[in-house]
């Protein structure tokens, strides 16, 4: 009996010191994914089902923006604590499972310390509400992104890390989730925002448009638009795939030709990169040439002032090849961009104009012409976070894929692009994975110098 003693200490030792240590009540989350781009964005711990969205903003008085995030989510290991990316704004409150949750803040970081910890594989929800005046973004290429605003309202861009300047998110590529985004504005503006427009409700002279995007969406290609738009709304294609415009006024003119294209492109593009992916298209076209930039955002592009039509191809060939098959991190932006500007060569090549090996050709006997830093860097190893969207990535992308296609033909080129389209639908990949569906879809041929020389290979290849 007296030896019993000794061992219950020493089992009341090692429980103090496991729960000392957070092991019986889980550990925090983490802040950052890894990216080798990014390393603050994102957070560890958990993946998000799907956003709930309740906005509401005046673009008077400071345009400050008010806001109430309901966030699904399932825990991938047992949480104490999670993060969450949200840049500027004031928290009022946090709850976990409709409990109050300790909360604290650093940079981008909002720490969220639940009332009971979330075990692995557990579904929760976690809800903020906050508000304040969002802020603008620079990236590192000085470029700017987040909420943006515009002559009579505002325009939220995220890419890359710009989404949580407007809502608390996981915001990194890896995490996609379905949304519901509803955003209240005085009633003579309209919000715009992607997906379906399923409600509109005016009282008190405000006006309350809700969206829905059922299918997976990175964080970066959420969007939301609010000021005067001219709003159009029709089907395309014998599949009556729903399309909704909206153009600014000081932009209808000059948007209304090419514009008139958008079913044509939507059927070309998919004859050539297989069924489209999403449950509605379209585009937004605001007033805010100050942004400089037009943005991929699902379901329907953003300008920021009348596209032509080949940036228009562009944008909407995205919507398989970044949004719908979207990178595991941004160090993949040439499984984006290298594809869009592919998009354009082919619609080149289909329409009168030169044909993409005349393209090819041209790059590369005289690309530094029109891009000086064309042979600054492979595209698949931007050097910095700066460079993940410079020249490289889209022009020396594109060549990739097309000697990818001298190298199997033109029949087999589309089956492989149909197939990486289809094969990663709604899903994430990276360039590993995009040289192994190619490999395993042509295994007689050697890819080995394409990947060498043009995908990883520095400077400008020895021969074409």
């Amino acid at each position: 009996m007296p030896r019993s003693v000794p061992v219950v200490r020493t089992v009341l030792l090692a429980l103090a010191l496991t729960a000392c240590s957070g092991g019986s009540h889980g550990s925090p989350g983490g802040s950052g994914v890894g990216d080798p781009y990014f390393p603050k964005a994102g957070n560890g711990g958990y993946d998000v089902g799907h956003y709930d969205l309740r906005l509401a903003y005046d673009p008077t008085g400071g345009g400050r923006l008010s806001g109430t995030a309901t966030l699904t989510a399932r825990a991938t290991r047992d949480l104490s604590a999670f993060d969450l990316d949200l840049d500027g704004l004031d928290v009022q409150d946090v709850t976990v499972e409709g409990r109050r949750a300790r909360f604290q803040r650093a940079g981008q970081e909002l720490t969220v310390r639940p009332h009971d910890r979330l075990d692995d594989g557990e579904t929760f929800r976690v809800t903020v509400r906050y508000s304040g005046t969002p802020e603008t973004i620079t990236d590192p290429d000085g470029s700017q992104e987040g909420w943006l605003h515009t002559a009579d309202g505002a325009l939220a861009l995220g890419e890359p890390t710009g989404s949580m300047a407007w809502f608390p998110c996981n915001d990194h590529p890896s995490d996609k989730a379905s949304y519901d985004i509803a955003v209240t504005v005085p009633k003579d503006l309209q919000a715009v925002a992607n997906g379906e427009l399923t409600g509109r409700t005016t009282t008190g002279g405000r006006t309350t448009f809700t969206w829905h995007t059922p299918e997976p969406m990175a964080s970066y290609l959420a969007t939301v638009a609010v000021g005067h738009f001219d709003i159009s709304r029709f089907t395309i294609g014998k599949d009556r795939l729903p399309a909704y415009v909206a153009v600014g006024p000081s932009q209808a003119k000059a948007s209304r030709k090419v514009l008139a294209r958008l079913p044509e492109i939507i059927e070309w593009e998919e004859y050539n990169f297989g069924p489209y992916p999403f449950s509605s298209t379209g585009v937004i076209v605001a007033d805010a040439k100050d942004v400089g930039y037009a943005l991929e955002t699902q379901n329907r592009p953003v300008f920021p002032a009348a596209p032509d039509t080949l940036t228009l191809v562009h944008e909407l060939a995205h919507q398989w090849y970044g949004d719908s098959v979207t990178p595991k991190s941004w160090r993949d932006m040439w499984l984006n961009e290298g594809f869009a500007t592919y998009a354009e060569w082919l619609w080149d090549e289909d329409h009168g104009g030169a044909t993409a090996q005349q393209t090819f050709d041209a790059l590369y006997d005289h690309g530094q012409g029109d891009y000086p830093d064309l042979w600054a860097f492979p595209p698949a190893r931007p050097s910095n976070a700066a460079h993940i969207s410079d020249d490289p990535v889209y022009q020396r992308g594109a060549m990739v894929l097309h000697k990818i296609r001298r190298t199997v033909g033109d029949d087999a080129f589309s089956t492989i692009i149909q197939g990486w389209a289809a094969t990663h639908r709604h899903a994430n990949a990276d360039t590993a994975d995009f040289t192994a569906y190619v490999e395993k879809s042509a295994p007689d041929k050697d890819f080995a110098p394409i990947w060498k020389q043009w995908l990883y290979g520095k400077g400008k290849p020895a021969h074409r």
